[in-house]
């Protein structure tokens, strides 16, 4: 934190990990709550998806032909005014419970806050290893998630309480000044010394970058068991309203209650991996997705309150276990030219969380919400331990 220009980033990420984490409570609940349909919620997140992994494309492209903090600033300038425009609908009276169809606002801007996401984490990502020292990598990503991690316990649980005192309009006037605040340290970030594609569109950067990616088995390994974390076990962030609605019945309060929980354990984890050396992260990686898996399915089908605390813990220090080790990999075995792309490929997974909470929300209003979460968490768990098994060059990963 000595560094001047990571401290300006670090402050930018509060302001938008705190927005974002504040937005994806109050969003889920409230077009729950309008549509009281899983099927919607799903589409909310198909909404999110598909901008999100275009957007991801171009944003590692653009990330390796221009100053990474120009992206991160424009992308906060917009992520504001989106939220900005929610919060006058939801203040104008507009979007509300009691106009049932008024869940379109929040599937366009679901749109629109996609394609910022996509355009702007490759950036994000890729800018820690321009601003420390090659030796500080991991330290600097276990540092920044634990910092995310942070505004997963207190702003979940801020918004549950600020949505029962004051409403959902609260919620994103707030945010929107905490995005604000982000755009600002972006602009206030110093330029680094990067190198940039040379020649060529970024359409041929795209593809060299996939080329890139598919010579480099290491990579590529880290990348497929990435996809299998975000696919099987991210969409239960997003159906959580379906849980605490109708099997739990906590309220908005116990909603908030459990996504901090979560983030309680993605701290713990990030404290311990910033603390310890970098070894023997592709087995970390890889334990990481099988303990959120098998957290996952206890949750999945758990009818007690204080059971559902207990094992989204071990949720949230799995998730951030395998994510702080996997960018870590992922920017350390990468090329400085080459870095901006491998990490939109990274990025990609949000967007096809989102996919996949999608093709779950379908699921959950056929098969039901517990097996449907307790399914796809089992998923997670096989295919992590093959992994394990059978890729002996990611576990000798240091």
């Amino acid at each position: 934190m000595k560094n001047h220009a990571f401290r300006l980033y670090y402050v930018g990420m509060v302001g938008q990990w705190s927005s974002m984490n504040m937005q994806m409570v109050a969003r889920s609940l409230l077009i729950y709550r309008i549509s009281n349909s899983g099927i919607v919620l799903g589409l909310a997140a198909l909404a999110n998806a598909l901008p999100t992994i275009i957007g991801s494309l171009w944003g590692g492209a653009l990330a390796d032909r221009m100053q990474k903090k120009t992206i991160l600033f424009y992308s906060m300038v917009g992520a504001t005014v989106v939220s900005l425009g929610v919060a006058y609908s939801i203040t104008s009276g507009y979007l509300s419970e009691e106009v049932p169809h008024s869940w379109w606002i929040l599937i366009v801007t679901a749109v629109i806050q996609g394609g910022v996401m996509g355009l702007m984490m490759p950036s994000r990502q890729a800018i820690i290893s321009e601003i420390v020292e090659d030796e500080n990598v991991l330290n600097a990503v276990s540092l920044n998630t634990m910092g995310m991690n942070v505004f997963r316990v207190l702003a979940p649980a801020a918004t549950g309480f600020l949505i029962e005192a004051s409403g959902f309009s609260a919620v994103y006037y707030i945010s929107t000044a905490m995005y604000g605040m982000a755009a600002i340290c972006m602009f206030l970030m110093p330029k680094t010394a990067q190198q940039f594609s040379q020649g060529g569109s970024a359409l041929a950067d795209i593809v060299d970058g996939v080329r890139y990616v598919r010579s480099r088995r290491t990579m590529l390994f880290v990348l497929v068991a990435t996809l299998f974390v975000m696919i099987c076990g991210l969409p239960f962030m997003f159906l959580m309203p379906m849980v605490t609605e109708d099997i739990l019945g906590v309220g908005e309060v116990g909603l908030g209650i459990l996504f901090t929980v979560s983030g309680i354990g993605a701290i713990t984890g990030s404290l311990i991996l910033a603390s310890i050396p970098s070894r023997k992260r592709g087995v970390i990686m890889l334990a990481g997705g099988i303990v959120m898996g098998l957290a996952l399915v206890g949750f999945a089908f758990s009818k007690w309150w204080w059971l559902s605390v207990l094992v989204v813990i071990f949720v949230g220090l799995g998730q951030t276990g395998h994510r702080a080790s996997g960018n870590s990999l992922a920017q350390n075995y990468t090329e400085p030219e080459y870095r901006g792309r491998v990490m939109s490929f990274m990025m990609m997974g949000i967007g096809f969380s989102s996919l996949g909470t999608f093709f779950a929300g379908v699921l959950a209003e056929t098969l039901g919400i517990e097996w449907t979460i307790g399914g796809l968490a089992l998923i997670l768990v096989i295919s992590s331990v093959a992994l394990l098994v059978l890729t002996p060059r990611l576990r000798k990963l240091e």
